[in-house]
């Protein structure tokens, strides 16, 4: 018994094996996890504190993308079998590299623009935009600027969604926000 025991704990934790490779990944994954929920609740803590959450928000979910990329990554690293077929694919790399380039220039502009409207901050969360739609001109207060979009929402209770790339690139009208008495 000893001995199964032992070939068990030792497929474990060596990633070469089928069951060492679900192991790490799982190991990844949870950590992946909670660092991401961890990070999620510093940048609510922090939005309590300031007065402006558009970069706290942006960039909270920006380092949660991050946390799960560099995660994977890592686990691809250690697994052996993903390193060697990691190489194999790097010899594609260029031709899918253009391929994906041209496919993700919308989202790639979306999220460089994105950045953008955090670091210029041309508008803020709370902030009443006035922009034209495909239904004419919209009024509407700014509820999030994430890795993508811009979400607004109108006097009506409707959700305006406009891609980032959008926003950087209209012009846009800000109005006075009322003072609260």
């Amino acid at each position: 018994m000893e001995p199964l025991l032992n070939t068990f704990a030792g497929d474990l934790v060596n990633p070469a094996t089928l069951l060492g490779a679900v192991f790490y990944g799982v190991l990844f994954a949870l950590g992946a996890i909670l660092l991401g929920l961890a990070i999620r609740a510093f940048a609510r803590g922090l939005e309590l504190r300031l007065s402006d959450v558009t970069g706290v928000r942006f960039f909270g979910s920006f380092a949660q993308a991050l946390v799960y990329l560099t995660a994977f990554v890592l686990y691809a690293h250690v697994v052996p079998d993903l390193r060697t077929l990691g190489t194999a694919l790097l010899a594609g790399v260029s031709v899918v590299s253009v391929v994906v380039g041209f496919a993700a220039q919308q989202t790639l502009g979306n999220l460089v623009a994105g950045l953008a409207l955090v670091f210029y901050r041309p508008f803020r969360i709370g902030d009443v935009l006035e922009l034209n739609t495909p239904h004419g001109l919209a009024t509407a207060r700014v509820e999030t600027v994430s890795l993508g979009y811009t979400v607004l929402r109108d006097s009506q209770d409707h959700e305006i969604i406009v891609p980032n790339s959008v926003m950087t690139s209209s012009v846009v009208v800000r109005r006075p926000t009322p003072t609260p008495q």
